[in-house]
């Protein structure tokens, strides 16, 4: 399975934030969105999740040569802030969660198992999300869209607020859930992407480029998308 996108464009009155976008992404890798805050990580995701629509282009999925249109329940989009029914304990949320989509799972586990799998300790599982940390309610939101598997899950700054232990717990998980789906993930720390992603795209002044990390441990690696990185900013 193929993810394709071609002449994406997007603009906000005179300025260009997606440049005629062009990439195919590949099932069963994570993919590192690289870019500096306000490059248009966001814009693109809320392209493909058609929260904005775009100003040209088109974007589908490949299966066997066979073209198919990218509907609702094939992204699964994760938030940089994470937002969920505060008025609700974690447990009723992914109760009515479990209960809405119930025609979509047909196999699901019970409530404590996909607590078990996101590391939420039982004692949480019946408060309040609006006691919830900024890393509780993004776990809560990173599982339902596990929960829904959909082919291809964004993920915009998801790890950035997050302590040391809970984005190392998110890291392991997402390395153990990239067979099946395409996983891009955005953010704009270097080091998170080379520790996390199969690859890096970097995206400077609305185009998408490929970094190879063969060379990720030669500093010259690191200064070409540091010296991109700021060339953008510039702009």
């Amino acid at each position: 399975m193929n993810f394709v996108i071609e002449h994406l464009s997007k603009r906000f009155e005179d300025k260009v934030v997606l440049r005629d976008i062009c990439f195919t992404f590949t099932e069963g890798r994570i993919y590192g969105l690289l870019g500096r805050n306000g490059a248009g990580k966001t814009t693109l995701f809320n392209c493909l999740n058609r929260d904005l629509k775009a100003d040209g282009g088109a974007f589908w999925l490949e299966t066997d040569g066979r073209r198919s249109e990218v509907t609702a329940d094939d992204i699964g989009y994760v938030l940089s802030t994470p937002t969920v029914p505060e008025f609700l304990t974690g447990r009723e949320f992914l109760r009515f969660f479990l209960d809405i989509n119930e025609q979509k799972l047909p196999n699901p586990k019970s409530l404590d198992a996909y607590f078990d799998d996101m590391s939420i300790a039982p004692e949480d599982r019946d408060k309040l999300m609006k006691d919830y940390s900024h890393g509780m309610k993004n776990k809560m939101q990173m599982l339902i869209n596990i929960i829904a598997q959909p082919n291809i899950l964004l993920l915009d700054e998801p790890l950035t607020s997050l302590d040391v232990v809970v984005a190392e717990e998110m890291k392991q998980l997402l390395r153990s859930l990239k067979q099946g789906r395409i996983t891009i993930f955005s953010t704009h720390i270097m080091d998170l992407a080379l520790d996390l992603c199969d690859e890096i795209v970097l995206l400077s002044h609305g185009e998408l480029e490929v970094v190879e990390k063969s060379d990720s441990d030669n500093n010259a690696f690191k200064e070409r998308i540091i010296a991109a990185l700021r060339e953008d900013g510039d702009a």
